[in-house]
């Protein structure tokens, strides 16, 4: 599935989620194992999953032309 034709509950890998950040895979690790990144779905034991609508608010509450605001 490419990322711009995601509705906002499909689940999309980490690899999309990262592109749509423009952040790399390794960044998105960092911020799981920090707490700082987006929203994720752990499927089964090992798969990362993230929503299009977690992404949406993770970059909304951190803009920071909205801080203050």
């Amino acid at each position: 599935m490419h990322p711009t034709s995601a509705n906002d509950n499909d689940l999309l890998l980490e690899r999309e989620a990262a592109e749509i950040l423009r952040v790399s895979c390794p960044t998105m690790r960092r911020w799981r194992w920090a707490k700082t990144g987006p929203r994720y779905v752990r499927v089964g034991s090992r798969a990362i999953r993230y929503r299009l609508a977690d992404l949406k608010d993770f970059v909304a509450a951190n803009d920071n032309d909205r801080v203050g605001g």
